[in-house]
């Protein structure tokens, strides 16, 4: 009883979309209305106006494309940066902790717009970086902040006993990390990184001010030339809803398959 009365109630908000899953009835049938109706809304403006929206269908794909190559860069160094930070916010020795604990408050603390303009502007003035790659690096960045505390509340999800037994064993922390914790934490931490994906891959918009060629860009080129912009932008909104939709039915496939697995096992 004193356990339960210390415990208090844990609220998940996050920037990335909300997970449909079968228990929620409500937030499931909305995401079924929401991703067939934008569907359904494309097609119907293509085939009914295709002047211009299906000429703005066939101007934009390219810019899905880099979209989603920006996206998967971003995310993959993000991974790496947030294992890293995760596991130096966990260091016992202070240099590395606090160093890790340093970059977590600062790059969290900084709006990830000016982060973007501060490695193409800014460090631009000393070594030059394609516009793509600033891109990434930047996104990377910030969002390597937010995994690294991810990363650190999954591996400090799993019971001590586990590290203990594993040194019992004769493994060295590195081993029993490698080996024994690090894995059980990664079923622990994939949905709220699929999460994060989501956030990021709204979030690449803002790459579209380095004169990067993602669909906001794209989008932004059409309009500026043809001076469609309430047609150009409906259909681009309309896409990233898609899209993030579409994301987020995986991501909540995924989680019901890695709770089926903790059942499992």
């Amino acid at each position: 009883m004193a356990d339960k009365a210390q415990r208090s109630p844990v609220i998940e908000v996050g920037d990335g979309a909300a997970i449909p899953r079968l228990s929620d009835v409500g937030l499931f049938t909305a995401w079924r209305v929401a991703f067939f109706g934008a569907i359904a809304a494309v097609a119907y403006l293509a085939v009914t106006r295709p002047d211009p929206y299906f000429r703005i269908l066939t101007f934009v794909p390219d810019g899905i494309l880099v979209t989603f190559k920006v996206t998967v860069g971003a995310i993959l160094l993000a991974l790496v940066l947030g294992l890293f930070t995760g596991l130096g916010r966990l260091a016992k020795n202070p240099v590395i902790n606090g160093v890790a604990s340093l970059y977590v408050e600062v790059i969290r603390g900084i709006p990830l717009l000016v982060q973007i303009f501060y490695i193409y502007y800014a460090l631009g003035r000393i070594v030059h970086i394609p516009d793509i790659y600033s891109a990434v690096i930047a996104m990377a960045v910030c969002y390597g902040a937010y995994m690294g505390e991810i990363f650190r509340a999954g591996i400090q999800s799993i019971p001590k006993g586990q590290m203990e037994a594993a040194r019992s064993l004769g493994m060295t922390h590195t081993q029993a990390m490698s080996h024994i914790i690090i894995p059980q934490a990664v079923k622990v931490v994939l949905p709220p990184i699929g999460n994060e994906f989501i956030a990021l891959l709204k979030d690449s918009s803002l790459v579209s001010i380095l004169a990067v060629s993602d669909l906001l860009r794209r989008g932004r080129e059409f309009a500026s030339e043809s001076f469609t912009y309430f047609e150009t932008y409906t259909v681009v909104a309309l896409i990233y809803l898609v899209i993030t939709l579409f994301f987020s039915k995986l991501i909540g496939l995924m989680e019901e398959r890695v709770g089926v697995d903790k059942r499992a096992s």
